[in-house]
């Protein structure tokens, strides 16, 4: 009997003992994705095929005069060199920027200053859509006026009901920037829809990630007390209506400007872009971290 207590004890002592240290452990802080390959100090907006294969995101060259979008494979569990998409352009006679694969990875969604016809010039950003199959890729096709507008229309994600979220600068809006969501119905996009002032504030509100299922819904906001020049928030659908924003906290918000948020279908990681200036020359790369929405929706009314 006393041989047992003694070994009782030590056990519960080792475990006690395993447990405290396992609270004592760091959280988990967002790291750079791809360092040297993908991430090389002049890149954003990341966006990564269902299957995890094909990252697509832009070159920004320590700036934004010239913006281009690359695209890199996965062989082998190594990212090859990028390349130019090609569907973007190899001149700065317009930019593309913000890729988002569709939930199925058959389309992807960007945007881009290009003009619509021959001759003409384009100061905006429009959305465009680019067709996947298997590793060809199709023709850009401009979504049309029921989306866009001559103002900026910019980082727009998918949802697998074919409704499209993104921003705009738009007037009639309740900030400089605000969250817009255009239905799909009958085969025809819908005149955008402002998302409210639950999510929208008279700051900026930008780069929404819409999840397939539309129940959540990341993106980065400018607002006094935050942890950077931008943070990143994610809100819950409610009984059809948005939740209240949190911010993600200080794991994955900096004192920098966090922004491009991006998940894959039932993927587990977010992703996202970072940037500062630095002497003069924008410097951002792509980050990950281990990521659980459940998780968060639990701290949803708290």
């Amino acid at each position: 009997m006393q041989k047992y207590t003694l070994f009782t004890t030590r056990f519960l002592a080792v475990c006690i003992l395993f447990l405290t240290f396992e609270l004592q452990l760091p959280a988990q802080t967002a790291s750079i994705f791809a360092p040297g390959i993908l991430s090389d100090g002049q890149v954003f907006g990341l966006t990564l095929s269902p299957d995890g294969q094909t990252a697509v995101f832009v070159k920004a060259y320590g700036g934004r005069d010239s913006l281009q979008l690359f695209i890199s494979s996965l062989v082998n569990g190594i990212w090859t060199k990028p390349v130019v998409a090609p569907f973007s352009t190899r001149g700065t006679r317009w930019k593309d920027i913000d890729p988002a694969f569709s939930p199925d990875g058959k389309l992807l969604l960007f945007n881009s200053t290009r003009p619509l016809s021959t001759g003409q010039t384009k100061e905006d950003f429009d959305i465009w859509g680019v067709k996947r199959n298997g590793n060809s890729w199709g023709e850009p096709f401009h979504l049309g006026a029921a989306i866009n507008t001559d103002s900026s229309d910019i980082y727009a994600t998918i949802a697998k009901s074919g409704n499209i979220y993104f921003s705009s600068n738009r007037a009639g809006g309740q900030g400089k920037l605000d969250l817009y969501v255009s239905e799909y119905r009958n085969g025809a996009y819908q005149t955008p829809k402002n998302l409210g002032s639950v999510l929208n504030t008279e700051n900026h509100d930008s780069n929404p990630f819409i999840s397939p299922k539309e129940d959540f819904i990341i993106f980065w906001r400018q607002e006094p007390g935050g942890y950077g020049a931008s943070d990143l928030y994610i809100s819950f659908k409610q009984k059809g209506s948005w939740a209240k924003p949190l911010n993600l906290g200080p794991n994955i918000n900096s004192k920098l400007g966090d922004f491009c948020p991006f998940m894959q279908p039932k993927g587990k990681k977010l992703y996202f872009s970072r940037t500062e200036v630095r002497d003069g020359k924008r410097i951002e790369d792509l980050y990950s971290i281990d990521f659980s929405p459940k998780e968060w929706k639990a701290k949803v009314g708290k």
